[in-house]
């Protein structure tokens, strides 16, 4: 019987168990899979925990997820193409909702498709080991139910941990003198905190702009944002600056490059993540940046040194629900024989075809493209639905305009769902007023001033 393990039960790891799941219905004999999560819950980011540095177990803790988090990217644009927003809801629902209302709809498709016997939760990967004799890997995990450290082997591996979990943390002079907090997106949690208080944000992308949009929603005196590149350029309202990046610390003051300096309560590092796998043996390990062309990966997907070894979601994220949809459905095909692959020569040029590519690529608008091609190109090559991928380029670009038009008013646009057609309704509370971020609140008829 072959055997796979999944490390991860996050959106990415649950995918490969639905599409495992999917040609099981359709009667095709599959693996036996064996999914390791050391979560006590499915989800991944999206299942919120308070805790931060060590989890419950004295494992790192995973989460970067923050309380009041609201989708910053149209719904539409990760719809699942085989179970929609409408069908889990049974109505339309705004574009943007909050992480409770994602959560609740990640979790819907796989108790669908009843794969949760699959999963061992609390079960930390200790490491992945290839037999070259054998022709397979050996899985050590650590199982915190029991507190037995056991090992298995499996014909093919998929790691789907992520890539959103470890923080790339710079220094700055001065910041064994600061006076305030200073912590990274990872460890950020409750805007509310930095109530009345003077933020730092560091950093000019996705986390930066909503942290900092948080902070202020929820009260924070000013907000400083402070970039190596050039400055995000958004219409900020009168209580937020950006500033080059800062040059040192000096307890309670910041220094900036242009030579102004600012006292500030907190500094929020917003500055990404590394790929990091230490539960890989070294020879297994993905090493690259985080880009849309990763390194070392056919397809995105195939470990190219190791064609037995998957690994999912690694890349730079326009798309992501759906994209990572299509890369567990070209993993569990390649797996099950259904797609052959080509030598290790070819392997590594589509690859650096890939990257060379990217590297032409003159903007954002660019980037989706080149995304929402990568991503056909996947579906195009297995039986996962085909989920009009031009119209998902085209919302992107548009919430692009209007996040430029006014970027605390975004959230309240409606998009079209590529299933379904339907346009969003705008939800019955403007974003900026919306404190109450529950499952209920947010599917109500209406707010509860209303």
């Amino acid at each position: 019987m072959t055997r796979v393990a999944v490390i991860g039960a996050g959106p990415s790891g649950l995918a490969q168990l639905r599409a495992f799941a999917s040609a099981e219905t359709k009667g095709a004999d599959v693996p036996e899979v064996v999914c390791y999560e050391k979560q006590a819950d499915w989800g991944g980011l999206w299942n919120y925990s308070w805790r931060t540095g060590l989890d419950e177990n004295g494992e790192p803790a995973h989460g970067s997820m923050y309380r009041y988090l609201w989708s910053n990217g149209p719904k539409e644009c990760l719809e699942f193409a085989d179970y929609g927003f409408e069908e889990h809801f049974g109505k339309p629902i705004g574009s943007f909702p909050p992480r409770a209302v994602l959560w609740d709809y990640i979790k819907g498709r796989v108790e669908k498709s009843g794969v949760r016997d699959k999963i061992q939760f609390n079960t930390a990967c200790r490491n992945v080991r290839y037999n070259a004799e054998s022709d397979n890997f050996t899985v050590t995990v650590h199982d915190h139910n029991t507190d037995v450290v056991s090992s298995s082997d499996f014909n093919f591996v998929v790691v789907a941990s992520g890539h959103f979990s470890t923080p790339n943390m710079p220094q700055y002079p001065g910041y064994e003198s600061f006076t305030g907090r200073i912590l990274h997106a990872h460890d950020f949690r409750d805007a509310v905190e930095f109530a009345g208080k003077d933020i730092l944000i560091i950093g000019g992308s996705y986390s930066a702009e909503d942290i900092g949009s948080q902070c202020w929603k929820y009260g924070a005196a000013s907000i400083t944002s402070s970039t190596r590149s050039d400055p995000m350029g958004f219409d900020w309202p009168d209580n937020w600056e950006e500033k080059p990046i800062l040059t040192h610390v000096d307890r309670d003051t910041v220094f900036f490059a242009d030579g102004t300096s600012k006292k500030i309560d907190a500094i929020i590092s917003c500055t990404g993540y590394l790929h990091s796998f230490p539960f890989v043996d070294e020879d297994l390990r993905l090493k690259t940046t985080n880009r849309l062309a990763t390194a070392m990966l056919y397809r995105g997907v195939v470990f190219q040194p190791n064609n037995k070894l998957f690994y999912l979601g690694m890349q730079d994220q326009w798309y992501t629900f759906n994209m990572f949809d299509a890369q567990a459905w070209y993993a569990r095909d390649v797996m099950m024989g259904r797609i052959s692959l080509p030598s290790p020569g070819e392997q590594q040029q589509w690859i650096d075809d890939l990257v060379a590519a990217e590297d032409l690529i003159e903007d954002d608008y660019g980037a989706i493209d080149f995304q929402g091609a990568y991503t056909q190109d996947l579906v195009d090559q297995t039986d996962y639905p085909d989920f009009n991928i031009p119209l998902v380029d085209k919302m992107f670009k548009n919430w692009k305009k209007h996040k430029k038009q006014n970027i605390m008013t975004y959230r309240d646009f409606g998009h079209e769902s590529p299933l379904t057609g339907t346009i969003a309704p705008p939800h019955h509370t403007p974003w900026v007023e919306a404190m109450d971020d529950s499952l209920e609140t947010y599917l109500a008829a209406e707010s509860a001033d209303g």
